[in-house]
């Protein structure tokens, strides 16, 4: 995975997300989601077809946090979640 900044801002954040699809954004998204100080997360994928990006592009908007900070905390959380989900499972077998 590579990540290549769009856009970095004060409360702002765009970043281009290689080699990813929609199972691990929504999961990464929804991990920023209940990260405090964001205030909106949500990633765009356009098909090729269209002439746009084939990449995900993710976009972090806070509220009085450093929107670099959130994404460090949101992949942490993400990692987090990965490792209580192999800890059950391999419990559960």
């Amino acid at each position: 995975m590579d990540l290549r900044v769009i856009e970095s801002g004060d409360e702002e954040l765009s970043i281009e997300v290689t080699d990813e699809d929609h199972t691990f954004m929504n999961v990464l998204k929804g991990a920023l989601l209940e990260t405090e100080g964001v205030a909106a997360a949500t990633y765009d994928m356009n098909p090729e077809q269209s002439g746009g990006q084939t990449e995900p592009v993710l976009t972090i908007r806070t509220e009085g946090a450093d929107p670099l900070d959130a994404l460090e905390s949101g992949a942490r959380r993400v990692s987090d979640m990965t490792a209580a989900f192999r800890t059950a499972f391999e419990s559960a077998a």
